[in-house]
């Protein structure tokens, strides 16, 4: 089982004291040389005059894009603690029974633009990056993604089920393709409203969240995208239906009033 999750737009505040990242130390080493150029160019560019705007973001991120000046020697803190907003407060890491916690350790990857796919207890620093962005030297950081993640990602779905709950820019950056698309399974959202159904996006944040708990806390792991609609239907209406490129949607039905306890922030 392999768990997708895209990057909260919001980060935590960098932890006060702490040992800065170590590139060297973050799983798949072969994504370093990758990590480290993001890393610098990322650095230079967000240290120019209109930096927030150059990467995509509002102005009134300025502060934040700063403190990318400053990453290598930022303290870090684990993914779970850095990722903050609506999905990751459904998924609620810190109050996974233990076994459910080690399964999400091993099954959940953070797509992240800047420090690439890593698991709920690697240590990394709050950063702004959109997947959109262009970097100076560098291009698309998507673009960057896209050309080498292939082999990394293929390795951690195994032949078990990929369940993504990533947005577009991030699932655009790997998705299997050929036999293995069969057991790729992306969960869309919508509500009901008088019959008719409505994509929502806000509130999809929550439930994706609440998907990824509800999988590390099953009693059984699913096989087959037809198991994982058993196993979400539990929890909620849901429907399975095929993708013409290859694979499966999930698409879950959530109240109307589905909780979102924390407002949207703009990109990462």
């Amino acid at each position: 089982m392999l768990i997708l999750l895209p990057p909260s737009e919001g980060k935590a505040a960098p932890a006060r004291r702490g040992r800065p990242v170590d590139v060297a130390a973050l799983p798949h080493p072969g994504l370093g040389p990758l990590r480290e150029e993001l890393l610098d160019a990322l650095a230079a560019a967000s240290g120019a005059p209109g930096a927030a705007a150059a990467l995509g973001l509002s102005p009134g991120l300025s502060d934040e894009v700063a403190r990318n000046v400053h990453l290598r020697t930022t303290p870090a803190r684990r993914a779970v603690d850095v990722y903050t907003g609506v999905l990751y407060a459904a998924l609620d890491h810190a109050t996974l029974p233990p076994a459910a916690r080690r399964r999400a350790n091993r099954w959940v990857r953070v797509q992240s633009a800047l420090w690439g796919p890593v698991g709920p207890t690697d240590a990394i620093a709050p950063y702004r990056l959109p997947m959109t962005a262009s970097l100076p030297g560098v291009g698309t950081v998507a673009a960057r993604w896209r050309a080498v993640l292939g082999p990394v990602m293929t390795g951690l779905a195994g032949d078990g089920l990929v369940v993504d709950g990533r947005s577009s820019s991030y699932a655009s950056v790997w998705r299997p393709t050929g036999p293995a698309a069969r057991a790729y399974v992306a969960v869309r959202v919508f509500t009901e409203v008088d019959g008719r159904r409505t994509v929502v996006s806000h509130a999809a944040k929550h439930t994706r969240g609440l998907v990824a708990r509800w999988l590390c806390e099953a009693d059984r792991t699913p096989r087959t995208p037809a198991a994982l609609a058993a196993l979400v239907a539990e929890h909620r209406a849901c429907e399975l239906v095929a993708d013409l490129r290859g694979g499966w949607f999930l698409d879950v039905l959530t109240p109307a009033a589905d909780p979102a306890p924390q407002p949207s922030r703009g990109p990462v």
